[in-house]
């Protein structure tokens, strides 16, 4: 009986020993493998081809008198630049830009637009043209001007504010995973047959939602409620049908409205004046001494564009100035030296020496490697060889479309 209480004894004194000691506890933190990630890293690096340096040949601006700042120029009211990241919808940017301006000349408001709301709903109108031609139609990111018109007359429009066309935290636009997504999906669609217009629509709109989020259909902007529709009549307020596009080239009948021949223009617009060339630059400079501002687009891959110094000219040895006519440029756009390829709003010029310089607002990434982040300076020759394309009210264009 002595041995049976002693072990208990025992047994309750390392009982109350063990219950005394402090009791370990679990704790959330980052995990890794510090090591593993430089192996990882290491054969990442070491089985990835070595890219050559990349080289470009651009002209030397020492014999150019450029402007030293966007001061400078007489320009007319504009938002600040804003960057279109990762997507290639300058066309919807630069017009957006442009109708901003419109607003503010002609009503005295100064609104910031979204700009990925017209490009949401283009791409639907793609997709609905994709399946109504059984994917012979272009699809695309890119569209010109007068899509921008044409999505408003039809869906409305809405302020920056109500749709931003970016996630949450989202740093840039970015449109790259979705666009393939959506091209790899309409590719099985015309590869299958499934031409059923309900299902891919709504399948392509599931798509957008998820990387641009859900535009509304309502929204508040100063406590007034708004749809995109009475948001463009009440608070827009300007009359579309008073904006003309303009295009310089040979291949179609001057004079005349034609189709301007480029992939963007899916569509098939035939609402371009095609006028000469020297008709084309008086449009231009009679609209920016008049305070007016200009959606122009055309070709921005030369050896004159010089990124770090916001410059683009034409250098001599692409060709002389005073060779720069109607048939210099047609022979550029036929054999696609020049092409179709980026979207700016013209917001002032400054005249050097009897020439002019025009002020680029320009969302693409280029615009912002040098001194002046999103713009560019024009030289007049470089508007007047590579520049394809403008949309100006037609107070500024009448008198030189008259013909």
């Amino acid at each position: 009986m002595k041995q049976l209480f002693s072990a208990i004894l025992v047994i309750l004194i390392l009982s109350s020993s063990i219950l005394a000691q402090k009791k370990d506890i679990g704790i959330i933190k980052e995990g890794g493998n510090a090591f593993w990630d430089n192996i990882e890293s290491s054969l990442d690096s070491f089985n990835e081809k070595k890219k050559a340096e990349k080289k470009i040949f651009e002209i030397d601006l020492s014999n150019f008198k450029i402007p030293g700042s966007v001061d400078e120029f007489k320009s007319g009211w504009h938002n600040e630049p804003v960057s279109q990241g990762a997507t290639n919808t300058c066309w919807s940017y630069s017009t957006t830009s442009f109708f901003e301006s419109e607003i503010f000349r002609i009503h005295g408001k100064k609104i910031k637009l979204s700009s990925l709301w017209t490009a949401y709903w283009e791409f639907l109108e793609k997709t609905e043209e994709y399946v109504n031609t059984r994917g012979e139609s272009y699809f695309a990111e890119g569209s010109e001007a007068n899509a921008v018109t044409r999505i408003w007359n039809k869906y409305g429009v809405v302020p920056e504010e109500a749709y931003s066309g970016v996630l949450p935290d989202q740093p840039f636009p970015d449109h790259r995973a979705m666009f393939a997504e959506m091209e790899l999906y309409l590719g099985t669609v015309k590869a299958t047959g499934a031409w059923n217009m309900k299902s891919v629509l709504g399948t392509i709109t599931c798509m957008m939602n998820k990387y641009m989020g859900t535009p509304p259909s309502e929204f508040i902007v100063d406590g007034v409620t708004y749809t995109p529709k009475t948001y463009l009549d009440k608070v827009v307020n300007l009359k579309l049908d008073d904006y003309v596009d303009v295009v310089n080239y040979l291949q179609q009948p001057l004079w005349e409205q034609v189709e301007y021949e480029v992939p963007d223009n899916w569509w098939h617009s035939k609402d371009y004046h095609n006028v000469p060339l020297a008709n084309f630059m008086k449009i231009i400079k009679n609209a920016v001494r008049k305070g007016y501002t200009i959606s122009i687009g055309g070709d921005v891959s030369e050896s004159g564009k010089v990124g770090d110094m916001d410059v683009c000219v034409i250098p001599s040895y692409d060709i002389p100035s005073q060779y720069i006519d109607d048939y210099a440029k047609q022979f550029r756009f036929s054999n696609e030296t020049t092409t179709d390829d980026h979207g700016v709003h013209l917001v002032g010029y400054k005249e050097i020496d009897g020439v002019d310089w025009y002020l680029i607002k320009d969302s693409g990434s280029s615009a912002r490697n040098g001194k002046h982040k999103g713009y560019y300076f024009f030289h007049e020759d470089y508007v007047k060889l590579k520049m394809m394309d403008i949309m100006v009210h037609k107070d500024v264009a009448e008198e030189f479309l008259s013909k």
